[in-house]
């Protein structure tokens, strides 16, 4: 998380997500922010993952709801790939899953 050189004391201020899963980076950017003291401070977010959500956050807009999958495209990526799909879309769990080994009996 990079400091941000511009004054918002007293200024209305809009944060803009791509994704929100845990919500462990955005509760410590808000609460950055919040200590500038902003007028207001809102944040939207074009996907949300509610079902991840390890931190009860205040987000005003959502674009889209989405499940526990790994998504890619429009930007997001997968290992450097896909992001310049011109759509979003879910990965089949057959290219992100990689399979375990089985327990080692005589460990």
């Amino acid at each position: 998380v990079r400091n941000i050189d511009y004054p918002i004391e007293g200024r209305h201020v809009l944060l803009v997500e791509d994704i929100i899963n845990t919500g462990f980076t955005l509760d410590y950017v808000l609460s950055e922010l919040r200590r500038r003291q902003p007028t207001s401070l809102e944040v939207v977010t074009l996907l949300d993952r509610p079902l991840r959500r390890m931190v009860s956050l205040p987000v005003r807009y959502v674009g889209f709801q989405i499940p526990n999958d790994y998504v890619v495209g429009y930007g997001l990526d997968y290992r450097e790939l896909y992001r310049n799909l011109p759509f979003i879309c879910t990965l089949r769990t057959s290219v992100y899953d990689i399979p375990t080994a089985p327990p080692d009996p005589t460990a």
